[in-house]
């Protein structure tokens, strides 16, 4: 038996952009067919152009689509992160999307995305004007639609062909929703 290794979640600040931007690129770089954004583009990015993540929760305000990123900090450093956006049209304000869900890989499988998500879902439900939270998770990523799935989210369709990879392989992305 080990000891779990003590993980503190909470919102992203401004002074956190660069440790955010370090693991952002890493992921990207080691996982292309997981996320949506590509390494290249996103490596060419400043830690500050991720200020609009902070949300209004930091910044005083809704100054964009971003409600917060919620970050995993465990020794000192960030080893997880996920984001939450919604639209600003008002029919669809009610809908919070789920962006950017990573953990490094050495704490896969310790609880750390499952830590996550229950903390932006809490969020999320303190949040009266939204009622419903979406995601979109690679198909052949068995594990994190595992952890969506034990987290209340159900697949309501498939998007065959959603990203494509440099070498020209088309991936599928289920998408998921759940109510709050």
């Amino acid at each position: 038996m080990f000891a779990e290794k003590v993980v503190e979640i909470r919102l992203l600040r401004e002074l956190d952009l660069p440790a955010y931007k370090q693991l952002r690129d890493a992921m990207l770089a080691r996982h292309p067919a997981v996320f949506t954004s590509d390494a290249e583009t996103e490596l060419l990015r400043t830690a500050d152009s991720y200020r609009s993540r902070l949300g209004f929760h930091n910044n005083g305000g809704n100054s964009g689509q971003c409600l917060f990123t919620l970050a995993a900090w465990q020794g000192g450093r960030v080893v997880g992160a996920l984001s939450c956006e919604r639209e600003p049209r008002a029919k669809v304000r009610h809908i919070a999307h789920i962006i950017g869900m990573m953990v490094t890989d050495e704490l896969h499988g310790q609880g750390i995305g499952r830590q996550l998500m229950v903390a932006a879902l809490r969020l999320l439900k303190d949040e009266p004007s939204v009622m419903l939270a979406t995601l979109t998770v690679t198909s052949s990523n068995a594990a994190a639609v595992r952890l969506y799935e034990r987290c209340g989210f159900s697949r309501y369709g498939r998007l065959e062909g959603a990203l494509k990879l440099p070498d020209g392989s088309l991936l599928a992305k289920d998408l998921m929703s759940r109510t709050l």
